[in-house]
């Protein structure tokens, strides 16, 4: 479903990412494609890597803090026996190691030992900061850092053999994962060393690469099929807003959140809608009552 606001639509836009483009230049061509809309991308994917990866149109982009906080899943091949300095493909070689021989039984053990809440060095070919300077730039420059250990949480987790030196990897993990750093751990896990040979996003909390389209399919904007800020906040509470109280939102103002139904405990987010049912606002509980967190613009019809 879509909508269109002065200067363009509003809504996700699910897209299939192709290998060789950073997420940003996906952004880049669905501007340009689209006629210049306001688009941000929500988690990021590699260059070499596919997959999901949901875009956010105009005043969706107001929801993004609250997508960006969901899990995500994966699929890719661990290529054992050889480490590389970006701990996927396109690095070069850091080390080497022998590949013993490996059974179901020993995968799906090293795989068990990675569930739950573990901690995780980042690579330093990341977009992570130092300083204000992202350790990718600095990696390019030759230089190394001790990076600390981050709390991670592994989902789920299968591996299985795909040849002599390489694993079939499938995970569900936490916001913050990196899958390349998940591999070279895995690999010094099974005795050798290793890095993502491939990866492919398949979810992004609700949202699964089966909904996505090709970049290449994106064209006309009256063709675009996007999830309205509404349907994209799958799993939130929705209250329902008068007139009234619509307008004094739009305003600023939250005196009038007293008539809604009170919040199920400290800390819940909840959508606000108006009677049509449309996205007027995120609120979050405050004591009894609720604040307001995002004001979006009103449908244009």
């Amino acid at each position: 479903m879509t909508r269109r606001s002065g200067c363009g639509l509003d809504g996700v836009l699910l897209i299939d990412k192709p290998a060789g483009l950073t997420s940003a230049g996906v952004v880049r061509e669905v501007k340009r494609r689209l006629g210049g809309p306001k688009v941000g991308h929500l988690g990021t994917l590699d260059p070499f890597a596919t997959g999901l990866l949901p875009l956010a149109l105009g005043e969706a982009s107001k929801i993004v803090p609250f997508l960006n906080q969901e899990g995500k899943a994966y699929s890719g091949t661990i290529v054992l026996g050889r480490e590389t300095d970006t701990l996927d493909a396109t690095g070069e070689t850091t080390a080497s190691a022998p590949v013993p021989v490996l059974d179901d039984a020993r995968l799906a053990t090293v795989a068990a030992d990675f569930l739950g809440e573990i901690e995780q060095v980042p690579p330093m070919f990341s977009a992570l900061k130092r300083g204000g300077t992202p350790l990718y730039a600095l990696a390019r420059r030759g230089v190394s850092l001790a990076l600390e250990a981050r709390k991670v949480r592994i989902e789920a987790l299968s591996l299985a053999a795909a040849g002599a030196q390489s694993l079939a990897i499938s995970v569900r993990c936490s916001k913050g994962t990196y899958v390349r750093s998940l591999a070279r751990d895995i690999a010094r896990a099974l005795g050798t060393v290793g890095h993502l040979g491939m990866l492919r996003r398949t979810a992004f909390g609700p949202f699964e690469v089966a909904q996505a389209v090709p970049l290449e399919a994106v064209g006309d904007a009256a063709d675009l099929c996007l999830l309205s800020p509404r349907a994209a906040l799958v799993g939130l509470r929705e209250l329902r807003a008068e007139d009234r109280l619509v307008a004094e939102v739009r305003r600023g103002q939250q005196s009038g959140f007293v008539s809604l139904p009170a919040p199920r405990g400290p800390g819940e987010i909840a959508k606000l809608l108006d009677g049509p049912g449309n996205l007027v606002a995120i609120v979050a509980a405050s004591g009894r009552s609720w604040r307001l967190l995002r004001v979006l613009a009103p449908t244009r019809r």
